[in-house]
């Protein structure tokens, strides 16, 4: 016994010794100078994909995360980014939208403003960036949070400038948790029409916004046609059965075609301002009673989407119903103009766009607790909103303790609402405390106008766009 134990502790010493020799010779090799070997020479990080672009350089990468940061020894999995390049002593925006990552070269407005690199992550659980197997209790704000955290830190000795966070609709409710976890990563925050639901059961602002938004001749078109839509049930079903059929779409996890139906028809309104204009009015249908049967479902099938609710439209979208009815919340409206006979299920809540075989508990103290942190710490957070987008019924708000932080509302706007959109003096507030953020010198936060060009490519000021009703 004794001889095994005196050969074990050799053996480790001996191994001991070899680990030294070898910290040693890589001690004594150079430091990579190219952006790209610098990237891959962060652990857990690979490369998939380089695509040039004029003055950037645009990596797509894997990087290796844990399936639980409370417990890193149960797993890990890849986890998608993005990293458009300018130069290392440029400020750093770190973006996602909240859902899957886009690896086309793209720069959002913060990134402009600031002329600086933006990092980009997919969200967990949205593929490919999924555990196998998946355990969806992992699936949750602070652990979303810890993943940001940790491509943060991977980062940042790359990127030692300012960093700014930044992100739309569900997009900018992560920034917003980002923060509220790990409020000493950031130096800044953008968040964008990101909707703040703190009581999930309470959703009277979301009546009283379509009660009074855009015009009554606008509002009285849109109630028309979705009632109709619910009056001509029967034939617009039948339609809809044969689409599906030469689509192969199926109602497995919604329950049936009716269902679907449904929710298609009655997210309509909503759509419609959450996407489109007041100007848009002209494009829905002037007298939905004499209105053909053809005419009805395009104008739904446009706003709406009659994809949206069956299976392999749902599919893509689990993670987020998941998040919604575990800790997020869902909206739920009244409709005034429909009378009640028309209207079989109401709006549905999120266990009903997720498989069954996926337990869902929700957590009703996780909302409050970020509105509570949010009214009482943020620093350095500017909150953009859209005037006519009714996401933004319910909102981030400020109290007492906030410091430097704003809240900003773009008239007219819709969910693409953004720093461009603001009247003239709070665009100008706005851009110059992104750019103070950034680490911008004082004469160039005084001028307020954004660093950067604009690029019809890389600037895509269109509204980031879920089918259905998703943030």
């Amino acid at each position: 016994m004794r001889k095994a134990l005196r050969w074990l502790l050799a053996l480790t010493v001996f191994l001991g010794t070899l680990s030294t020799a070898a910290g040693a010779a890589t001690a004594a090799e150079p430091e990579p100078t190219d952006i790209k070997d610098r990237l891959l020479s962060i652990p857990g990080m690979s490369l998939l994909q380089e695509k040039p672009y004029p003055g950037y350089r645009y990596f797509v990468l894997d990087y290796t995360q844990p399936v639980d940061h409370r417990h890193p020894d149960r797993g890990t999995f890849q986890q998608r980014i993005t990293v458009l390049h300018k130069d290392t002593s440029r400020p750093t925006v770190f973006y996602t939208s909240g859902y899957n990552v886009s690896t086309t070269p793209s720069r959002r407005e913060p990134t402009q403003i600031v002329d600086g690199n933006q990092v980009s992550l997919e969200y967990r659980f949205f593929t490919p960036s999924r555990p196998a197997p998946a355990d969806w209790s992992t699936l949750d704000i602070w652990q979303a949070a810890s993943d940001q955290h940790r491509v943060y830190e991977a980062l940042k000795p790359l990127y030692s400038a300012n960093w700014l966070a930044t992100g739309g609709s569900k997009g900018g409710m992560t920034a917003t948790y980002y923060e509220r976890f790990y409020p000493r990563d950031m130096d800044g925050v953008v968040a964008y029409v990101a909707p703040n639901d703190v009581v999930n059961k309470e959703d009277s602002a979301y009546d009283r916004f379509f009660e009074r938004v855009g015009t009554k001749e606008c509002r009285d078109r849109l109630n028309a046609v979705q009632r109709e839509a619910l009056v001509r049930r029967g034939p617009l079903e039948k339609k809809y059965a044969a689409y599906a059929a030469g689509n192969g779409y199926t109602f497995t996890t919604i329950g049936s075609l009716d269902k679907a139906y449904e929710a298609v028809v009655l997210d309509y309104v909503w759509g419609f301002w959450q996407y489109s204009l007041l100007k848009d009015c002209d494009t829905v249908p002037a007298d939905a009673a004499t209105a053909t049967d053809e005419e009805i479902w395009n104008s739904v099938d446009t706003i709406s989407g009659f994809s949206a609710y069956t299976d392999q439209g749902l599919e893509t979208y689990t993670p987020y119903y998941y998040q919604a009815g575990t800790q997020l919340g869902a909206p739920t409206i009244h409709f005034p103009h429909i009378e009640r006979k028309l209207i079989r299920y109401g709006y549905q809540p999120p266990r009903n766009f997720v498989p069954r075989s996926i337990p869902m508990r929700f957590q009703p103290d996780a909302m409050r607790d970020v509105d509570t942190w949010v009214r009482h710490h943020a620093h350095h957070m500017l909150f953009v909103y859209g005037q006519n987008d009714p996401w933004g019924s319910e909102r981030f708000r400020l109290g007492a303790g906030a410091r430097d932080a704003y809240v900003f509302t773009a008239p007219g706007a819709n969910h693409g609402a953004n720093v461009a959109g603001l009247v003239p003096e709070e665009k100008s507030l706005a851009t110059a405390r992104i750019l103070e953020w950034a680490g911008a010198s004082p004469s160039t936060v005084a001028r307020a106008k954004p660093l950067a060009g604009y690029d019809a490519k890389l600037d895509v000021r269109d509204t980031e766009r879920e089918p259905a009703l998703r943030p």
